[in-house]
């Protein structure tokens, strides 16, 4: 009797990105290519047998100019076809890839199959592109199933070159690197060598629930860094910014800022008016400890909610998520402090 086996289907959503380009022979400027002609771009595609469809913007975006409106799209995207396929592999420009892994983290809720996003240093027809090996073995990811029959991957995550990273615990290292991304804060999900070597006890493992896509995404919210210098009129003019509800502030070492009583002030002043302050660390590696020095101390006495060791990209998305959700301050504040998809970790 002849065994059934059942190809792994999966949809290829192409944002843009270098990784979707090829050289125009006339201009030799980049320019994207047709994926109606992806097999005769990438020709090992079909070693795969597996089944793939594709989803196109158009026009491509240049990830410099995503934006939460092309998340909105994304996720929609996979909302409309979840149930009819495995996994989905979203192509994207490197540089705001991590904000968008960690945005569609949080809009897709409930998500149990993988959604691997992936782009290239190379775009995907140059000799020594890193594209062709990228998008191979995110589609191998998005179609690898578990000894149960459930797909390994249950989340977002970004594929590129040797890892398989959470996505809302990625952001890019390198501009010129192959392993362009890294976590400093959470282990690699995956390991790829001569095979793919999971790191099942971080993968995150979801109940069989129905898919809930919440796309309103407030942007009324930015990042306020410090700086040794910066002086009070302008912390009070980027505090007053109109119509702004949070604000990732990206602090010195495990959560430090200035402890002079005009800085203080105005931060209170801010969180008073109802501003969601968000305390992130600028180093990539480690997070934030309001009660290891008195400076951070302060900060936490004046309303400032701890980011402990999320990410930038994490913490500025799950503001515009919790905000577009119509939470108050309060509650945006509670959410904040909370882990909901492995993005951050509460001590």
């Amino acid at each position: 009797m002849k065994t059934y086996i059942k190809r792994p289907k999966i949809l290829i959503i192409y944002t843009g990105g270098t990784i979707g380009m090829i050289e125009n022979p006339e201009t030799h400027a980049l320019q994207p290519f047709d994926f109606d002609h992806l097999i005769d771009n990438v020709p090992k595609v079909k070693k795969l047998d597996y089944e793939i469809e594709h989803f196109q913007f158009d026009p491509p975006i240049d990830s410099s100019n995503m934006d939460p409106s092309h998340w909105r799209d994304i996720a929609l995207a996979i909302e409309e076809h979840y149930d009819f396929y495995d996994g989905f592999v979203v192509l994207h420009g490197t540089d705001t890839m991590a904000f968008t892994a960690s945005a569609l983290s949080f809009m897709l809720e409930n998500l149990s199959k993988p959604v691997i996003i992936t782009g290239s240093q190379l775009p995907i027809g140059e000799v020594r592109t890193d594209g062709e090996e990228n998008l191979i073995t995110a589609l191998q990811v998005a179609a690898a199933i578990d000894e149960k029959g459930r797909p390994r991957v249950q989340e977002v995550a970004i594929l590129f070159e040797n890892y398989l990273w959470r996505g809302n615990r990625a952001t890019k290292m390198s501009a010129d690197n192959f392993n362009a991304f890294k976590s400093f804060n959470y282990p690699e999900l995956a390991e790829i060598g001569l095979d793919i070597e999971y790191n099942t006890p971080y993968l995150r493992q979801m109940p069989p629930r129905p898919l809930k896509v919440c796309t309103d995404m407030d942007s009324n919210v930015m990042f306020l860094e410090l700086n040794p210098g910066m002086n009070e009129k302008t912390l009070d003019h980027l505090l007053h910014t109109p119509g702004i509800k949070g604000i990732v502030l990206k602090t010195y070492g495990a959560g430090n800022s200035p402890s002079y009583p005009w800085f203080i002030k105005l931060i209170r002043e801010a969180v008073d008016r109802g501003v969601v302050i968000v305390n992130v660390t600028q180093c990539v590696n480690g997070g934030v400890n309001c009660t290891l020095y008195e400076t951070g101390n302060s900060l936490s006495a004046a309303g400032v909610i701890s980011g402990y060791d999320i990410t930038s990209e994490a913490a500025i998305t799950k503001l515009m998520f919790l905000f577009g959700m119509q939470y108050s301050p309060s509650m945006v504040k509670k959410y904040m402090a909370s882990d909901l998809c492995g993005e951050v970790t509460i001590p």
